[in-house]
C-alpha cells in the first residue's frame, strides 16, 4: 500500500525510482520505426501495483498509441481506477518526453490534481517531477 498524508498519496523515493525503472525497461519494447523515439510509461495504483506501456507506432500515424495511454488502459482493463503516480521515460536529458495532451486528458479521468508525474530521459540524466495540475491546468469536464 502507498502511504497517505491528508488523503494524498506519498510516494517514497524507492517506489518512485522503481516506477521510473519499470518505465525505462518498458521503453525497450517500443515499436517506433517511424519516429525512432522510444517511450516507456508506468502507472502506480494505490496498492503498489505497476502497469507499464510503451509507444506503438503505425504507418497510419493517427493509429499510433502513446506509452502513457497503454499503461493507463492496462490498469483500467484490470479494474484499477486508483492511479496514484505516473512515470514517463523517453527523449534526451535536454528534452525528456512529456505526456501529450491526449494522454493527460485520459489521465484526468483517473488522477487528481496532486498526482505526481515523474519525467525522465531515456538514458541517464536529470528529469523533472510535476503534479498533474501543472501538466494540465484546465481539464475538459462534462
Amino acid at each position: 500500500m502507498i502511504p497517505h498524508t491528508h488523503d494524498k498519496p506519498v510516494i517514497p523515493s524507492a517506489v518512485r525510482d522503481a516506477l521510473i525503472q519499470h518505465a525505462r525497461a518498458t521503453a525497450q519494447s517500443a515499436y517506433c520505426p517511424y519516429s525512432h523515439y522510444p517511450v516507456g510509461a508506468a502507472v502506480l495504483t494505490a496498492d503498489g501495483a505497476v502497469y507499464t506501456g510503451c509507444n506503438v507506432e503505425n504507418v497510419s500515424y493517427g493509429l499510433t498509441m502513446c506509452a502513457e495511454r497503454i499503461a493507463l488502459y492496462k490498469a483500467i482493463s484490470q479494474g484499477r481506477r486508483d492511479i496514484v503516480a505516473l512515470a514517463v521515460v523517453g527523449g534526451t536529458s535536454r528534452h525528456p518526453a512529456t505526456p501529450c495532451g491526449a494522454c493527460l486528458q485520459v489521465l484526468a479521468e483517473f488522477a487528481d490534481a496532486e498526482t505526481p508525474v515523474f519525467i525522465r530521459p531515456l538514458k541517464s540524466g536529470r528529469g523533472v517531477d510535476r503534479v498533474f495540475s501543472e501538466m494540465l491546468p484546465v481539464v475538459f469536464q462534462k
